[in-house]
């Protein structure tokens, strides 16, 4: 091995540990909030006779965030695209923990009214503004340093920072719930868990601070420098709508899927299977490390047999196994709990793990960050949004989780779909995939 490529696998590394930190840390902080409105906020923030229309309520303000998050992802793609990612990124982590922190510092509706249900949804919507420019200039520069061969391996380790942020933050809640009373968890407990952020941007920012620009970004912006060139989402749009398209059919039914397994199971358990509110986090806690353990596996497995057959395995799983997933949750049982999400995690990772690379694959090195962040970011209004929302109102209207199954099966079937018609990328270079026509 040269001098060179050694220097070069230093800095990949250096890349995808810095890119799976920042990752985990701002997944904490947007997790933390379903988290707590599973548990808290439908309490504190949006009392009510009925416990389970104050969590609808809270989950209404959690939308939020998914609403800013294509926002997001066009103002961070855009600039991205123009100047580069690693500034955006830097800039995207100290928005999210400042959000955060002043949600740790709240008021709330028995101190000062209607004022605190207002400042918390201003506080998530940041927060969704934040994470929507975090995904893709991350995934990018893991997938922008790292070879074409292993570009799904390498792409998919800022993926596994999401379980590992839901795992922190169910981790944090789990141990603040354990250790305190009902009444002390409610008066400060669930708090630490949001100023514990501002320590953790720190180290975020620190270890984002020693990283060098794209070299792909660099050479794709050298040869353009003096051109007039059209707004990068404008050219996604325009040049690329197949892989939009595509884009957005793959995250569609991953998202339903995933923020229905960890946010609406920990309130069908603690609210309709009357369990202990610790054995939802605890199966919480177990599944987001089955997932984060094996969510680097199917990316480099879609490096080996292809980034559609792993994807479409874990779709259709997810679809059949969703209907197994509720009828375990039913019982309230701790062990059929973590049955139910452990299965169902390491099934979303099967469809996570190869995304970032069949995502950010579908789209050229000038507009890349741009075109990936619509086909997430966007879609999260009409899948993630919504998910809890529909979840919630569906079993409020029918007292069954069955309808709940069916409306993840069939996201599920639509994300399978894209997969099968998307065109297989993997093992290209993105000089390849700059030189293609549409998706």
């Amino acid at each position: 091995m040269s001098e060179g490529q050694t220097a070069r696998r230093s800095s990949l590394r250096q890349v995808v540990l810095a890119s799976l930190i920042g990752t985990t840390i701002e997944w904490y902080d947007f997790f933390l909030y379903g988290t707590a409105a599973a548990l808290v906020f439908g309490k504190l923030f949006f009392p009510s006779k009925d416990p389970l229309t104050g969590v609808l309520q809270a989950f209404l303000t959690y939308s939020l965030g998914f609403v800013a998050r294509p926002i997001g992802g066009l103002v961070f793609g855009h600039f991205g695209d123009r100047i580069g990612r690693r500034r955006l990124l830097m800039a995207s982590l100290m928005l999210m923990g400042a959000a955060s922190a002043g949600m740790g510092l709240l008021p709330t509706y028995a101190q000062i009214g209607v004022a605190a249900p207002v400042l918390l949804a201003a506080l998530r919507f940041v927060q969704g503004f934040a994470v929507g420019g975090e995904w893709g200039g991350a995934v990018l520069m893991a997938a922008e340093f790292g070879d074409d061969k292993r570009r799904g391996f390498w792409a998919g380790w800022p993926q596994a920072g999401v379980p590992a942020g839901n795992l922190l933050a169910a981790g944090v809640l789990t141990v603040m719930a354990a250790t305190l009373s009902e009444a002390d968890f409610l008066a400060w407990g669930w708090r630490v868990a949001f100023l514990l952020s501002g320590l953790l941007v720190a180290v975020g920012w620190w270890v984002r601070s020693t990283l060098s620009e794209s070299p792909l970004f660099e050479a794709a912006d050298a040869k353009v420098a003096d051109a007039l060139e059209p707004a990068p989402a404008i050219q996604a749009l325009t040049k690329r709508p197949a892989g939009v398209a595509i884009g957005a059919g793959l995250k569609f039914g991953e998202n339903i899927a995933y923020y229905v397994v960890t946010t609406v199971s920990i309130a069908y358990l603690a609210e309709a299977a009357h369990a202990k509110r610790t054995i939802g986090l605890n199966a919480l806690l177990i599944g987001s490390f089955a997932e984060m353990l094996t969510l680097p596996l199917f990316a480099w497995l879609s490096d080996k047999v292809g980034r559609r057959m792993v994807y479409a395995f874990g779709a259709l799983g997810m679809a059949v196994w969703v209907f197994v997933f509720f009828g375990l949750l039913h019982g309230g049982a701790a062990g059929a709990a973590i049955l139910a999400l452990g299965v169902a995690l390491v099934l979303h990772g099967a469809m996570y793990g190869p995304q970032a690379a069949f995502i950010s694959e579908l789209f050229p090195t000038r507009y890349r960050y741009s075109g990936a962040s619509i086909a997430y970011q966007v879609t999260s209004i009409f899948a993630g949004s919504l998910a809890p929302i529909i979840a919630l109102t569906l079993l409020q209207r029918t007292h069954s989780a069955t309808p709940i199954a069916i409306y993840v099966a069939l996201a599920c079937l639509i994300s399978a779909a894209a997969a099968l018609l998307a065109r297989e990328t993997r093992g290209l270079s993105f000089a390849e995939i700059d030189a293609q026509g549409p998706a």
